[in-house]
């Protein structure tokens, strides 16, 4: 038995020392909370969000990801199929199920053109993202497992559409840690409230909870509303420390007979609240922008967290999801014409704008910028329970898109394909773990050896599956 030297009349096993030892207890960073600068290279600090080297040198370093939740249809933006007005108002050859009753083959409403050296196809929506043809990678051959949005939503972010699993956030902060201890590594914006499936889609899961997603709603504009009790208005700074010093020699008092990966997140959500009150205030308040920024990315809610984004990027933070917005806009089952291209003037422009800046200031080059949904859309016509057309899309697993730019990503390329009608991945069929196994060898990892040992065996996100598509990076 060991004895620890805080308390002689108490001991515990080598066992359980071993356990303890590894979860970088949170409240030793208690002597860092006062600190001006947040890097972790400026700190002897060690905890679960302290930088981590990857397996191998890698050009991404962060992640800013695009969320259109409730499916874009991939044949309106970026994946062109001109012979579907070749069977305009005609049955389609080789028709597979869908979740609704579809018709017959509906051409896109909107125009595509080549842009770039690359001659990228891009439809009309994205004119103003068409920009950067040259900085994208489409994947046009992704499928995913069921025509629904729940399921597809937890494959798409957590690697499994069944169980609980950790997000791809959290698994990104597991193996990478944080730049910046002064705020969290992992944020979701989503205005107007949750998507569907809640905060599961940014679940920590059987991950120690300080690796999971903090959710901002970005339809708030003052920064004290978009961060809740982000300034303590009775207790001053220097009386906040000594509440926490106590509160932490009571926690590792606690913790002398325990291993528990809750404590370890409560203590460092403490921590990280607090430290956050002088650094939150400053990389969510836009007034510190020009005005001919803002009006760039636009002044409304999509162009207000894109900007915030990158700012919260320039700052350290190593995944950033950029929500549509509440439930699930993009599911358009009805009037694609006018809804897509309503959600589609909401992001271009932000889009754009931060691309431009991540290129102007050389920060694209580590960063890996992602867009896409959790399935796409049929080629055909839903129809009511008339029979008549809703001149809309059902939900499309069997193919859709996904692009990514930035972060050692081969840009102007294209991989894979679906048919000629946009219905099936055909050409490179490419899955959700291919995708995710992509992503993490960007940011320098082995997904095979991203593990994390649960209930007995070691877990990693993409499961027993997964292929690095090399065709797209750089």
């Amino acid at each position: 038995m060991i004895v620890p030297e805080s308390n002689p009349h108490r001991s515990f096993s080598r066992r359980s020392l071993l356990s303890r030892s590894g979860l970088g207890l949170g409240a030793l960073g208690l002597s860092s909370l006062f600190q001006t600068n947040g890097s972790t290279q400026d700190s002897v600090v060690t905890g679960p969000m302290t930088v981590k080297e990857p397996h191998y040198p890698a050009k991404a370093k962060r992640v800013i990801h695009f969320f259109l939740n409730g499916g874009p249809s991939h044949v309106d933006t970026f994946d062109p199929k001109p012979a579907l007005v070749k069977y305009q108002d005609r049955t389609v050859p080789n028709l597979l199920p869908t979740e609704r009753k579809t018709g017959v083959a509906f051409p896109s409403p909107f125009s595509f053109k080549r842009y770039g050296e690359s001659g990228l196809e891009i439809s009309e929506l994205f004119s103003k993202t068409a920009a950067f043809a040259d900085d994208i990678a489409v994947i046009r051959s992704m499928y995913a497992q069921v025509p629904n949005h729940e399921p597809s939503l937890m494959l798409m972010n957590c690697g499994d559409s069944i169980r609980a699993r950790p997000s791809l956030g959290s698994w990104t902060l597991y193996g990478l840690g944080t730049e910046n201890q002064n705020l969290p590594g992992f944020i979701a914006m989503c205005p107007g409230g949750y998507p569907i499936k809640d905060a599961e889609n940014w679940q920590s899961a059987f991950l120690p909870g300080a690796y999971q997603g903090t959710f901002i709603d970005t339809k708030e504009t003052q920064v004290d509303r978009l961060i809740e009790n982000i300034k303590h208005s009775h207790v001053s700074d220097p009386l906040q420390r000594r509440q926490l010093e106590l509160l932490g020699r009571l926690n590792r008092s606690h913790s002398i007979d325990r291993s528990d990966h809750r404590l370890e997140a409560r203590i460092e959500s403490f921590e990280l609240a607090f430290r956050m009150q002088g650094e939150a205030m400053d990389a969510f308040d836009l007034s510190r922008e020009t005005q001919e920024t803002r009006e760039r990315y636009g002044n409304h809610v999509h162009g207000r967290q894109t900007l915030i984004a990158r700012r919260l990027a320039e700052r350290g933070v190593r995944y950033i999801q950029l929500w549509h917005g509440a439930g699930q806009p993009w599911d358009n089952h009805d009037n694609i014409q006018a809804n897509h291209r309503q959600l589609a003037n909401e992001i271009d422009q932000p889009i754009a704008a931060l691309l431009e800046d991540l290129k102007q200031s050389g920060m694209l080059e580590e960063t890996l910028v992602i867009w896409g949904g959790e399935f796409g859309r049929t080629p055909t016509v839903e129809l009511n329970p008339q029979g008549k057309s809703k001149l809309g899309r059902d939900h499309n697993h069997y193919g859709f898109s996904v692009w990514m730019a930035g972060g050692g990503v081969k840009g102007g390329t294209v991989h894979g394909a679906t048919d000629e009608l946009g219905f099936k991945a055909s050409e490179n069929p490419t899955s959700v773990h291919d995708l995710h196994a992509t992503i993490l060898h960007l940011l320098g990892f082995d997904h095979e050896q991203l593990t994390y040992r649960y209930a007995g065996r070691d877990f990693r996100l993409t499961d027993v599956h997964g292929d690095v598509i090399m065709p797209i990076v750089a």
